[in-house]
Order: structure tokens, then sequence, then C-alpha cells
């Protein structure tokens, strides 16, 4: 009797392990994996190009190679692309998404569907935009890469290239874009350097998934400031000074008058003087950064109003104020009206070895 019961716990035991190893069955070996870094997204006459830039690691080096393929559908051109590779298409690792101009122009949304949808890509993935044909760019990536094609990505990374001049913007944040009634995100615009690699041109402003203008690398600092990730970032003033960013804080308030919109912003900076023109005093280099960057943030909105894209997401602040159906018209009933008061606060921090009259 007790053989038969130790029997039966036996085959028990070696079912549950069995059961437990059949879910492993595809599992690949890091060794039999491919790992793309960037992946570039064009389309010519209804025909999707996707172009892959793949870490191509030998005993002596790592090298980077580039795999092209057209389809009707971007997942079509994956499924072709891992079919003809004789290692397996890991997407999990993807650190960017390369659009060309003119898709951006046409519209992001199929494609940012099928990326969330699939899940084959982080939603964390950073996504640009090319100025240009996406083949010399990739061709650039490739010809000056010594870090197995992770130069791009570290061009985006806060630990190693990124600048307050550059945005980051993730996939899951274009897709709750296109989503949403009263917030629109603006996507980094690159092409390729002449003694660089990559050369930032500033950003695309993104309504509905759909690229409808530009903004400047400037503008893109102030954009930056305003969304909180700005700090460490160089302003320079036209007249005065040059002076870096060591602190910021910004504060908004919202209401509503007679049905318009109107929004009241302080920036809070605190800066280091690290080089003067003349012999200017504190109060003027305070003066001359309120009036720059006020100046810059009205010319940014003003062309965000013009093209009814809520890229700061000021919306956002009216959704207690506002009825869902008044939420729906926002990007053209209160939106391209709405008022703002902007003021910069600024305290020199530090004048280093210069000396500043007070």
């Amino acid at each position: 009797m007790k053989n038969n019961v130790s029997r039966w716990l036996f085959l028990a035991f070696m079912l549950t392990g069995a059961a437990a190893l059949s879910g492993c069955w595809d599992i690949k070996d890091i060794n039999h994996r491919s790992l793309p870094i960037v992946m570039g997204v064009k389309e010519t006459a209804g025909t999707y190009q996707v172009l892959l830039l793949i870490p191509d690691a030998s005993p002596s080096q790592t090298n980077v190679k580039i795999i092209s393929q057209t389809g009707s559908t971007i997942n079509e051109i994956l499924d072709q692309i891992d079919k003809n590779m004789e290692n397996k298409v890991d997407l999990l690792h993807l650190k960017v998404i390369l659009f060309e101009r003119s898709v951006a122009e046409k519209g992001l949304s199929q494609s940012i569907e099928s990326f969330m949808r699939s899940r084959d890509i982080s939603n964390k993935t950073l996504t640009a935009i090319s100025e240009g044909a996406l083949e010399p760019l990739f061709e650039k990536l490739k010809s000056s890469s010594s870090n197995g094609g992770m130069e791009i990505y570290d061009f985006f990374e806060k630990n190693a290239g990124w600048s307050p001049e550059v945005v980051q913007t993730r996939i899951w944040e274009v897709f709750r874009s296109m989503n949403s009634f009263t917030r629109d995100v603006v996507i980094p615009t690159i092409k390729p350097g002449h003694t660089t690699t990559i050369e930032s041109t500033g950003a695309a402003m993104i309504k509905n998934g759909k690229m409808v203008g530009v903004i400047d690398s400037e503008e893109t600092l102030l954009y930056n400031l305003f969304k909180g990730a700005g700090t460490q970032g160089k302003i320079e003033v036209m007249h005065r000074a040059t002076v870096k960013i060591v602190a910021d804080r910004l504060t908004r308030s919202s209401v509503m008058r007679e049905g318009s919109a109107m929004m009241i912003g302080r920036l809070h900076l605190k800066v280091t003087v690290l080089e003067t023109v003349g012999d200017p005093t504190v109060a003027e280099i305070k003066k001359e950064i309120d009036e720059q960057l006020s100046t810059r943030l009205q010319a940014m909105l003003r062309t965000a109003q013009s093209k009814e894209a809520d890229i700061l997401g000021l919306g956002q602040l009216y959704r207690d104020k506002l009825s869902r159906e008044n939420l729906r018209q926002w990007r053209s009933k209160y939106y391209p009206f709405m008022k703002i008061e902007f003021k910069v606060h600024v305290i020199v921090q530090d004048g280093g070895l210069l000396k500043i009259k007070s």
C-alpha cells in the first residue's frame, strides 16, 4: 500500500514539474536574440518601411547593422523581419522609435495604437521625429557608433548627453494625448549632425496624434521649464549676461471669467551668472530674464493656440471648472482665446568670481 502511495506521489510530482516547464518551450537564450536599439518608421505611397538598428556583437568588438523591410502594416513588417532573421527579434529592449516627418504630419495614431496593443514594445520607449529622410540618419548612427548603437539613447538620457533644450516624450504620453480633450504633447525633432552624430532642431507639436507645428530649441527649453524638467539649463540673456539655472519652481492658478479662461503663472528661478556683457546690475539682469522668458512663452503659446494644440496641458487646470461637454470643446472654444499672465521671479544666487552691482 505504501509503495502505491509513493508511486502516485512521485507521478503527481513529475506531472506538476512537466506542467510548470511547458510554459517555457519558446524561451530563447540571450545569444539567440537580436535586441534592436532604434526603430525607424517611414511611409511611401501607402506602404510602410521599418528600419532597425541592431548591435552585432563579436568576441573582439560590437558593431551595428541596419535591417530594413517594407509592408502594408508595421506588425506585418516586424513578422517578416523576425521570420528572416537568424535570431529572435526582441523589441522589449528598444530604446527609441524614430518617425519620419511625413509620417508625423499624416498622423501617428495607427502606429502608436499598434505599439500599445501588441505590448511587444515597452510603453516607456522614447519617441523622436526625423526632419529629413531616415536613411541618412541611420547611416550616420551606424558609421558613428562606438557603443553598440546606444549613442541616440545617450542623447536623450538624463544621466548622459541630455540637455534642457531636448524634450523627452515616451509612447504612453503620445497615446494619452490622443485620448485626451485637454492635453497634447511635443516630440523632439532631430537630424544628422555635421560634426556630431545627432543635431537637435526643436520639437514638433502633436495634436490628436498629428504633427501640426514646431517649436525651436529656445522654446523647448522654456517648455521643459514649464513642465518642471528644466533645471541646469543655460539662458542667453541677449544684452547683459549669460546665466545658468540651478533651481526652478512653477506656480499656476486658473480662473473662469465671463466664460473665458485665464491663467496666472509665476516661474521662480535661482540662477548663477556665468558671464556678463558690460557692467550690468543684478536688477538689470533680473529684468532681462523676465522679459526674455515672458516674451518667448507668449510667442510659443500664440503659435500653439493658433494650431489649437494644448502642448502645456493647460486644459488640465479647468477639469473641475468645466463640464465634460465643455471640456470636449476646450481646444476650439476656450483654449485659442485663453489669456495668460506670466511673470518670472529671479534670485541671483551666486555671481561666481564676477563682481556684480546690486
